[in-house]
């Protein structure tokens, strides 16, 4: 099948109009026309609402827009393929997460991008900045100071925070290999996956894979098969190798793919053409590196029954747009302390049955432009929150 990009061609020009000045701006909810508006909007009329909330800390839900209020917090370190380019080169990315969170969601959101690498300083910046905001979305921060950092920050706020990263790529992964398994008439519990990254979104997406009852997950990270048999592996890796390679693989990419039913590249890492051509009859291909594929669609489907990436201009994108929203408005109008493991999968399954019924090799999950995603999402997560108990 011709996998020629579903876009019209898209120019440098375009894309670089596409940001002049940006792409966020405040919009009011109040107007400012007269000088009765600017009285209630601002002095006096602001004081009386600061005295309100001064006495009761909990009208600033009501009176402000922080229960609402998304950061997308970055660092820098690891945006996109791109690797560490640093705060001020992330912005583009962290306005453009900011605003799919008001497209698709209702969300207000804002970037936030810090100019430090100190796991610390971060988790410092964003207990000081609490009051500021109802919820936190980590984004494109480097493994595995992204783990500990989550970690940190989920137990000092009351919150929701999630690294999306992580935990929005997990959601939709999982989703997808559901959606491509119904479309093959396969079962998700014996399929051999490999996955190609053993950085934050690898290790998430073994860890939701594994929670969903697949068996056999074989994870590579730059020098080869993530096993116990290796002394260089970090305390992150130790603890996963001892939950995954059940078979005892050893080697590289070559030996992991070898009989392989599923590939999943979360890494910026190139694979042949054949050790595709290695995996075991209709095979699975996730080929999600942005912006360049670990392999591209028009390879992977000589010898793959479905495949995916994580772009726009190929069929079956399997991008975190279809997840962050909605699970993050789900948690908001939940009023959620955290994000729970039963939050992320109600999440998954919602994105999937929003297809259900026209599931096909090209169309594993939705689009991220299908306008009943988010909604779904955020039912089923709200929904999921207190059943947890943390709503």
């Amino acid at each position: 099948m011709n996998h020629t990009p579903t876009v019209s061609a898209i120019t440098d020009e375009d894309i670089f109009d596409g940001h002049i000045g940006g792409k966020l701006s405040v919009e009011l909810t109040s107007p400012l026309e007269t000088q009765r508006d600017l009285s209630i909007a601002y002095t006096p009329g602001v004081a009386q609402v600061s005295r309100a909330i001064a006495t009761d800390a909990t009208l600033a839900k009501r009176y402000t827009w922080t229960d609402r209020l998304v950061v997308v917090v970055s660092d820098g370190s690891a945006v996109l393929g791109l690797g560490d380019i640093g705060p001020r080169a992330s912005l583009p990315v962290m306005e453009g997460k900011s605003a799919l969170f008001k497209k698709f969601a209702g969300l207000n959101s804002i970037p936030l991008v810090l100019d430090t690498k100190d796991v610390d300083e971060i988790v410092e910046t964003l207990i000081r900045l609490r009051p500021s905001f109802g919820a936190v979305n980590l984004e494109d921060i480097s493994a595995p100071r992204c783990f500990e950092i989550e970690r940190r920050v989920v137990d000092a706020l009351d919150c929701p925070v999630m690294h999306d990263d992580q935990h929005g790529t997990a959601i939709v992964v999982l989703a997808a290999l559901h959606g491509a398994v119904r479309v093959l008439d396969r079962d998700i519990e014996p399929l051999k996956v490999v996955i190609s990254g053993a950085g934050a979104a690898g290790v998430a997406c073994a860890n939701i894979l594994l929670a969903a009852g697949v068996n056999d997950v074989v994870v590579l990270d730059s020098k080869g098969v993530v096993s116990s048999a290796r002394e260089d592996l970090n305390a992150v890796k130790i603890d996963l190798a001892a939950r995954t390679n059940p078979r005892g693989v050893h080697g590289g990419a070559a030996e992991a793919l070898d009989g392989a039913d599923v590939f999943l590249g979360v890494s910026a890492g190139k694979i042949p053409e054949e050790l595709i051509a290695s995996m075991a009859p209709n095979s699975i291909v996730f080929a999600l590196s942005n912006p360049d594929p670990e392999i591209l669609p028009e390879d992977a489907k000589k010898h793959a029954a479905i495949v995916a990436t994580g772009r726009s201009d190929f069929p079956n994108q399997i991008n975190n747009v279809l997840a962050f929203p909605g699970v993050f408005k789900g948690a908001l109008d939940a009023g959620a302390r955290r994000i729970t493991e039963n939050m992320k999968i109600a999440a998954a399954k919602a994105i999937l049955s929003v297809v259900a019924d026209e599931l096909g090799p090209e169309k594993i999950v939705p689009s991220p432009l299908d306008p009943r995603v988010a909604p779904a999402v955020a039912e089923a997560v709200a929904a999921a929150a207190r059943a947890d108990g943390v709503a």
